[in-house]
């Protein structure tokens, strides 16, 4: 879950992708994704990853919970010429609105093509998706793109996070990265929140939104379902 740090509403939700296997137990998207491009699998564990989310999202909306939910999209996936024919496709199977669907890249995956990205984000945006840019702070050192692409979020990387509450460098790096998205007229998500102290630094410095640990680990559907019928988020 990912909470308002102002008013300590769950705002949306990431959807994180495991895979329980019979003898190793819990596999992370690591070890996952990586195997998976290799074997050319990654399109249609994309395919399954959208859908499932968005159905998700579309049941916590009967439950009068509506948060969009995030996914992330890996280089080749994004690279997909048919990727917003997948996207269009899983928003009407879930019967969910583009605005319930934030689609979150890296930079690196980004400038790998900057033409055809403006083009894909600005198709997106008029079908109404938030693009958040994951890891923020951690690929290109140009800036550029962040006015040539239509933008709406940026993730703060959470080695930038960790230490926000006494390094003194972090500080400077985190309180740049806000400023820098609210000046452009973008939300603010800090990734990797461990602890209270984190937290309130991050609320001083004006971050908008949290999530991490010290909010919660990750949670199966019907769990998370319940924190979303609460009316705040005890922060």
């Amino acid at each position: 879950p990912q909470v308002c740090l102002e008013t300590s509403r769950i705002t949306g939700a990431e959807a994180l992708l495991r895979w329980e296997h019979p003898v190793e137990g819990t596999v992370m998207p690591q070890r996952i994704i990586p195997v998976a491009e290799q074997l050319g699998m990654i399109a249609p564990i994309t395919d399954w990853v959208l859908v499932t989310a968005l159905r998700q999202c579309r049941q916590w909306s009967f439950g009068g919970a509506a948060v969009p939910v995030s996914v992330n999209v890996s280089a080749r996936s994004f690279l997909n010429p048919r990727l917003l024919e997948k996207i269009k496709w899983a928003l009407q199977e879930a019967a969910v609105d583009g605005d319930q669907l934030v689609l979150e890249i890296t930079e690196a995956t980004l400038m790998q093509d900057i033409d055809c990205a403006r083009e894909l984000l600005a198709s997106l945006n008029d079908a109404g998706v938030t693009i958040a840019i994951d890891d923020f702070g951690t690929g290109y050192s140009s800036l550029s793109y962040l006015k040539r692409l239509p933008i709406n979020t940026l993730k703060i990387d959470q080695s930038f996070v960790t230490d926000v509450a006494f390094d003194q460098q972090d500080i400077a790096i985190v309180r740049s990265i806000i400023d820098l998205g609210h000046n452009l007229g973008y939300k603010v998500v800090a990734e990797g929140v461990e602890n209270r102290v984190t937290l309130d630094a991050l609320g001083k410095l004006g971050c908008d939104m949290a999530q991490g640990f010290h909010i919660s680990e990750p949670l199966a559907d019907e769990n998370i379902s319940s924190f979303l019928e609460q009316p705040s988020f005890l922060l």
